[in-house]
């Protein structure tokens, strides 16, 4: 009566009365269908009085029962429209064209709402234009006075500039400011300050932006670029990198996008720009004048824009232009001979970042003609030194190789092969001058790399290479001989069965591996090679075991580590790949084991030091020697030395360090939760499942708030989500749904997260898995998510056995599983009440499985199954009258009077209060 009363006045245009109808009808009302219907009403008052915030309140209301109910959400967008918070009265506009898409009124409105939104934004941006005009103008005349003495005054305004440039608005401003040209002005007057805040201010109008980008490379001009990345001046080398990778990404996108509307009407193709640029870097390469961070700041260039980033896109047309225009200069970088008359200025990683870009080359190419032109390359570049030339051009040819083989070993090889170059590295050995022995030897080291090149060296090289270790006066040759023979002697690898030297041999290497590492006086160029030498010895146990009792060693390679010289990194991360154990190792089938014996086939052994109790030994003494802090600075490093197979390398470190739950808080202290993120994102298959498995450890046991605090937390879903493919372990499985449920149990933006990443469903495919624990982990997992609105539709929708396969895991003998999936029975009763009305549906057995629940020894199990009869009595009559009608009314007689139980005798007592209410039992 007081709804059709509420209604007549509202109709005569009387809302207050109205609203107070409905307002006393709300205190009659005990059915949540009735009261979301007083509450949309209430809410149509509230708007007719301008009460904005309260018709709001009102229709979410009626919207927290019904999330279909058109009208509520139509006026809630009507509030929240005129309370400015546009983009959410949008968000209930779309939600009501897409219920009702024929619906004109609705259409009109969203139409309408798009216009004023635009208007506002249009008005906004026109202030901040005029405001930010004078502000360019003012900065650039501050950048440009000679006579301004004041250099923080220019530092300022610098800085102003180049915060100004990183949003998009600031950034169009100085662009058609003509800031360009002033920016070149500041580029010609040759000094660093100002040169590196117009380099920094270029990146901020160059990003994601290709038509702007493509202006400024057409008015600054690519050989100007070019030279600047070339200067003396470190900081400013870095900066014109930058701006160069910048400039690159933004003409790449072109090119990989289909652009359509008024950006492609100016711009048309970006190709012609990336050849100019990556030819002026590629002349950069041999360019005499050019600085030798200049030149490895071009490689680096080359090595992240050239290759493909990923095998699915076909067009690998870049690389094989740059090959045909560029690899003779690429392999004059890595032919050059340090200290020789005329060599190019060059760092101690330009080499390996020369190996890392032929080898990007060679990988991104599809077939054998393109492979085979790439091989003809190398070859006629090696035999121009190579014929000809006297004693200088034999060791270009062998630098030549040398860099091949650290890179392509395949072209390596190949060009190994070609008369002439073997006996020339072996006479060279013997050589008195020791920068030809230098040469020669680091050839033959990595010449040694292959097993069919190993037993060549083996039987012509070793005992010229023991020759040199003994008599050599250089410790720079004797510790490069030394890793030869290191190389050789670990050619068997972990099998214990194998041994190339005698026995103790290896010992002493390793000992004099670790006296040279720890001898300060010897340069870190040279220390490096020790460190090369411990990679191939750690593969026998007894060395390892000897290394981490030697915490001055473990230090001294730590240190190394953290230097400028990235050429160390791979052979650091192998050394504690091996010390940890963290390769691959599959157990032999023992029947494949017996057929061996009987076949007298070899069959590996297992070192009795590699045993589980001494590599957790071995992993306790590295985290105690500071192990985690070396690891974060190898990851931090942008040097194309970090290549994926040593991110590879470095994940399986991180992996073995957490695997004792206990280490875990103090990896995570010293950054190591930080560094596996990337790692987890970036690098090979294998490496990235590795590190997701590390982080989904750390995230198991610790508190994810604290282990990955602030944004990052959200940057740990991904890995996760990656970890609940099917091509992953069941281990991996399986700990990836633990940690998503630590995650889901924070926060809705995590929740809302992982829904972005599509892991629903595949945390349901896992609730059908056999293995019970893994069935269980993905079942509580959903109990988690279900606490997402999207989640709890999930359940209500049509031809789903969702609802289904959680009322019948609550009845399942496995308590565990029974209390995760009653526990989600309860969540989503509480949560999303029309859920209540279709248990009974699902399956004939709901009676006896709540039943079950309320009867269980298990309090959990009680306490969860009083709450969803609890949620079932108070959403719907008919439900209660079931419930009632059954046994029911007699278990929740006995529990209302459990004061042992006193969380469930509340729930049976409130479910009991519901059915007097309903007038089905008697008080």
């Amino acid at each position: 009566e007081l709804r059709a009363r509420g209604n007549a006045l509202f109709q005569a245009g009387d809302h207050g009365a109205a609203l107070a109808a409905y307002t006393e009808a709300l205190s009659l009302s005990d059915a949540a269908s009735e009261r979301a219907v007083l509450h949309r009403n209430r809410a149509a008052c509230y708007l007719k009085l301008e009460d904005y915030t309260k018709a709001e309140a009102d229709a979410t209301k009626a919207i927290e029962a019904d999330g279909r109910d058109v009208k509520a959400l139509f006026r809630r967008s009507q509030a929240l429209q005129q309370l400015g918070r546009l983009d959410q009265a949008v968000s209930d506009l779309q939600r009501c064209v897409s219920l009702e898409p024929r619906n004109k009124a609705f259409q009109e409105a969203l139409r309408a709402l798009g216009s004023s939104m635009h208007e506002k934004v249009s008005r906004g941006k026109m202030r901040t234009m005029s405001c930010m005009d004078s502000k360019v103008e003012q900065m650039f005349q501050i950048l440009l006075d000679l006579d301004e003495k004041d250099a923080d005054k220019k530092q300022k305004a610098a800085q102003n500039l180049i915060v100004l440039a990183r949003e998009e608005a600031g950034a169009e401003k100085i662009f058609q400011s003509d800031g360009v040209r002033l920016l070149m002005q500041l580029l010609d007057t040759a000094k660093a300050d100002l040169m590196l805040a117009a380099l920094r201010t270029l990146v901020g109008l160059c990003f994601g932006h290709r038509s702007r980008t493509m202006a400024i490379l057409a008015e600054l001009g690519a050989p100007r670029l070019s030279a600047v990345l070339g200067v003396e001046h470190e900081q400013v080398s870095l900066a014109a990198f930058n701006l160069l990778h910048v400039m690159f990404d933004s003409l790449k996108e072109g090119l990989q996008k289909d652009f359509r509307g008024k950006e492609d009407a100016v711009v048309l193709d970006s190709s012609r720009d990336l050849k100019l640029l990556i030819k002026h870097l590629l002349e950069l390469l041999v360019l005499e004048g050019a600085s030798a961070h200049g030149r490895d700041n071009a490689l680096n260039l080359l090595i992240k824009v050239v290759p493909r980033k990923s095998p699915k896109e076909t067009n690998n047309s870049l690389s094989l232009w740059v090959i045909d225009q560029g690899l003779k200069k690429i392999l004059e970088v890595g032919s050059t001979v340090c200290g020789s008359s005329g060599s190019l200025p060059v760092t101690e990683n330009s080499r390996m970042s020369t190996s890392v870009l032929l080898s990007k080359l060679y990988e991104d190419l599809k077939c054998d003609a393109e492979r085979e032109n790439f091989h003809r390359l190398c070859e006629d570049y090696v035999r121009s030194w190579f014929e000809g030339h006297e004693l200088p051009g034999k060791l270009r040819a062998i630098q030549t190789v040398s860099c091949l083989l650290q890179g392509p070993s395949d072209a390596g090889n190949r060009v190994l092969e070609l008369e002439g170059i073997m006996d020339s590295v072996l006479s060279l050995c013997a050589s008195v001058c020791e920068a030809h022995q230098l040469v020669a030897v680091e050839a033959l080291i990595h010449a040694a790399d292959k097993a069919k090149r190993a037993s060549f060296i083996t039987a012509n090289g070793v005992s010229l290479l023991k020759e040199i270790y003994k008599h050599s006066e250089r410790d720079s040759i004797r510790i490069r001989a030394l890793v030869g023979l290191c190389k050789l002697g670990s050619a068997g690898g972990t099998d214990f069965s194998m041994k190339q030297f005698a026995e103790g041999s290896t010992m002493k290497l390793a000992k004099q591996c670790r006296k040279w590492l720890c001898n300060e006086a010897i340069d870190a160029g040279t220390r490096r090679w020790a460190v090369e030498g411990l990679a191939y010895l750690t593969f026998d146990a007894d060395v390892k075991e000897e290394f981490v009792e030697d915490k001055a060693a473990m230090q001294a390679m730590f240190h190394l580590a953290k230097s400028e010289d990235r050429s160390v990194l791979y052979a650091v991360a192998s050394t504690l790949v091996n010390c940890t154990n963290s390769y691959d190792h599959e157990e032999p089938d023992p029947q494949m084991l017996e057929l061996a014996k009987y076949a007298k086939q070899h069959i590996p052994e297992q070192h009795p030091k590699d045993k589980p109790e001494f590599v957790k030994r071995r992993v306790r003494k590295l985290l105690m020697a500071g192990v985690v802090s070396a690891l974060v600075c190898m990851v931090k490093s942008e040097n194309p030395a970090l290549t994926n197979s040593c991110r590879e390398l470095i994940s399986r470190v991180f992996l073995a360090l957490v695997e004792e739950a206990e280490d875990r808080g103090g990896v995570v202290a010293q950054g190591g939760g930080k560094a596996l993120i990337p790692l987890s994102l970036e690098g090979t298959e294998v490496g990235q499942t590795k590190a997701a498995q590390a982080l989904a450890k750390i995230t198991i046991t610790s508190n994810p708030e604290m282990a990955f605090p602030g944004e990052r937390i959200y940057e740990v879903v991904r890995p996760l989500v990656s970890l609940l493919h099917l091509q992953r372990t069941g281990l991996e499985n399986f700990e990836g749904l633990m940690a998503l449920t630590n995650l889901a149990g924070i926060s809705e933006r995590l929740r809302q997260k992982i829904l972005k990443e599509r892991a629903v469903p595949m945390i349901e495919g896992y609730m059908f898995e056999e293995h019970e624990l893994i069935r269980l982990a993905a079942t509580e997992c959903m109990c988690n998510m279900a606490m997402s609105k999207e989640v709890q539709e999930l359940f209500l929708a049509e031809g789903s056995d969702r609802l289904k396969l959680m009322v019948l895991y609550s009845g399942e003998e496995d308590e565990k599983l029974r209390r995760a999936a009653s526990g989600t029975l309860a969540m989503l009763t509480a949560l999303h009440p029309p859920i209540c009305k279709r248990i009974p549906q699902v399956t004939v057995h709901w009676l006896e499985i709540l039943q079950a629940l309320l009867l269980s020894p298990s309090a959990e199990l009680q306490h969860r199954g009083a709450v969803v009869v609890m949620n079932m009595m108070a959403a719907a009559r008919e439900v209660a009258e079931q419930l009632i009608a059954s046994e029911m009314l007699e278990i929740l007689s006995v529990l209302a009077k459990d004061k042992d139980k006193p969380r469930v005798a509340q729930a049976a007592q409130e479910s009991l209060a519901q059915a007097v209410a309903y007038g089905l039992i008697k008080p």
